[in-house]
């Protein structure tokens, strides 16, 4: 017998050991912001709702009108559930507090409401960027503590794409499964369960824009990646959208590898920990990739600031490994 498979009903039939309810209503919560985000967002040229919004992010970045829709709507549909003791925002200096008058809940949520806003204006896909931690102290109300967590604690990660249709793609350590919006139900659908990296990989990733701000290392990297060296190279093609959650996708797709190096005088990179690399960590590991800075695994390092950047590396397992392997050499 035919059954539609929503994201409501594959959350409740798969949801962890750990899940009590709360979790598994925030994930629907999340999965709601979604369909607001994605309906601005396809209304965005019909609408006074594209282009700058006037203030400047605590990135130093100029928001966009859709950056603090798409902020505000995850606040105030996740700060009065009971579901959470805290969030912590790209978009915002300080962790948002729920407010004394709601319930405190077990979880935390860390997101990023709309990656690559700077592409909005020109229809080019964007996405928000989620991860979710549980309380480390249930005596406080909602600490700095309990947002700087390393990934590897993450109990569900996940992103929204914005694109041609909109994908919900999520995992909670039982693999990674996307889900896409009919607009007509108004409903997300399993479209792509259990998904996982393909090998070989087709695709990398890089602003070849930034060449001349890279170490020896990463510019040697690069040239393998292109095929331009001796032995085992791979045979890539070069896609790069500008939109971490876009280019993210398509590789998770079809196999590959995302990255933004440390720069010259920039050591930290540009990726946010928190709110990109760390929920994006998540999942590539649940699809069987890998991320790193570099030196070791994303999911491995301990938070020491809301805002804190590093050099990001992403995709299938070897190809993240020799970049590893050349920046110890050039040590």
């Amino acid at each position: 017998m035919f059954q539609v498979n929503t994201i409501e009903r594959f959350i409740l039939q798969h949801q962890p050991k750990h899940a009590q309810g709360d979790f598994t209503q925030l994930l629907y919560d999340i999965a709601l912001a979604a369909k607001l985000i994605s309906h601005q967002t396809n209304r965005a040229g019909l609408t006074d709702i594209l282009g700058g919004a006037g203030e400047v992010n605590v990135q130093g970045e100029d928001q966009q009108k859709l950056d603090v829709y798409a902020d505000e709507a995850l606040v105030r549909l996740c700060d009065h559930t009971g579901r959470l003791c805290v969030m912590a925002s790209e978009e915002r200096e300080d962790v948002i507090q729920i407010p004394e008058q709601f319930e405190k809940g077990s979880y935390v949520l860390v997101y990023d409401p709309l990656d690559g806003s700077s592409n909005i204006d020109v229809n080019v896909s964007i996405g928000t960027v989620f991860g979710i931690y549980r309380y480390k102290d249930w005596e406080t109300r909602g600490r700095l503590e309990d947002v700087l967590q390393p990934p590897r604690d993450l109990v569900a990660a996940g992103y929204i794409l914005f694109g041609a249709s909109t994908m919900l793609v999520y995992s909670t350590g039982d693999g990674v499964h996307g889900f896409t919006l009919d607009t007509e139900v108004g409903e997300f659908l399993l479209s792509h369960p259990n998904m996982r990296l393909p090998e070989p990989p087709a695709y990398f990733s890089v602003n070849h824009g930034n060449l001349g701000k890279w170490s020896p290392a990463v510019k040697a990297y690069v040239a393998w990646l292109q095929g331009q060296a001796d032995g085992d190279v791979p045979r890539l093609s070069s896609r790069y959208i500008g939109s971490l959650v876009a280019d993210f996708h398509r590789n998770l797709l079809r196999g590959g590898i995302f990255a933004y190096p440390a720069e010259i005088g920039k050591p930290e990179g540009k990726i946010r920990l928190l709110y990109e690399a760390g929920p994006l960590a998540f999942l590539i590991h649940h699809a069987g990739g890998y991320a790193s800075n570099g030196h070791g695994p994303i999911l491995d390092i301990e938070p020491t600031g809301l805002h804190q950047r590093v050099p990001f590396y992403i995709g299938n397992r070897r190809l993240v490994e020799r970049i590893e392997t050349l920046l110890i050499e050039e040590k």
